[in-house]
């Protein structure tokens, strides 16, 4: 059936009118863009492995992902408009590896998406797995973490502290560290001591592959306790494996 010229006039005119509509819509409610992650299947992948001693669990990982198109705006002290790079996060459990004392995860770089997102960094470590063995209500504190960056942007936690070539790999000491704290409420707490700070910053720029070994002293404990009362000349107080009180 050929429609009269009039008609074929009017649907024209109606479906511009619909699509101006649209245009108008999307202007004044604004462009929802599409943040999701969407890895391609032939992604290049960073593969993160933990090799795991018997004391120790692997924390879970936080994983971000950055993006120089979908930008992150906000205000700065007086109102100026101020863009960085959006990122996106997500978690990942590190699984074993058979009956070994391995842990992986295998991460894609190329995130993908409208946004066309990158992996920038990873965060994650070790953690003591029972910290009730030192007693009923013992939690775990702090230590073991590690950052790897693989990027130029810094860390949820800053900058990087060392810089590395290639493939990532960090074996490190570690020994368990318990504390008191009695000022405002008491709490009791199981620490990873080691040199440097709760995390260590690695900037990889071509790593493929992250390793992290921490070596676990178990037998070397040490101890402290905070001030019972705020006073002058009140100091933690260190005990250490060979008895002695610093």
């Amino acid at each position: 059936m050929v429609k009269p010229i009039s008609s074929l006039k009017v649907e024209t005119g109606f479906t511009r009118l619909l699509s101006f509509a649209c245009v108008m819509f999307f202007s004044l409610s604004g462009c929802r863009q599409d943040y999701s992650l969407a890895p391609p299947a032939n992604s290049e992948t960073i593969t993160v492995t933990v090799k795991l001693p018997k004391e120790l669990k692997t924390e879970t990982m936080w994983v971000m992902y950055r993006s120089p198109i979908c930008k992150s705006i906000r205000r700065g002290p007086s109102g100026q408009r101020m863009e960085r790079d959006g990122h996106q996060s997500v978690y990942k459990e590190l699984e074993r590896q058979g009956e070994s004392d391995l842990y992986q995860v295998k991460l894609p770089k190329d995130g993908g998406g409208a946004c066309r997102w990158h992996l920038a960094n990873v965060t994650f470590g070790v953690e003591y797995a029972d910290p009730t063995r030192f007693g009923e209500n013992v939690t775990y504190g702090a230590g073991g973490g590690v950052i790897a960056i693989f990027d130029y942007n810094d860390s949820p936690q800053g900058g990087a502290d060392i810089k590395v070539d290639g493939d990532l790999t960090i074996k490190k000491d570690y020994y368990p560290w318990i504390h008191e704290s009695f000022i405002g409420g008491y709490s009791k707490t199981i620490n990873l001591a080691s040199e440097g700070g709760i995390y260590i910053n690695y900037q990889a720029l071509q790593a493929r592959t992250v390793y992290f070994e921490p070596v676990f002293h178990s037998s070397v404990l040490v101890r402290s306790e905070g001030s019972k009362v705020h006073k002058v000349g009140n100091f933690i107080k260190f005990t250490y494996p060979d008895g002695s009180v610093v």
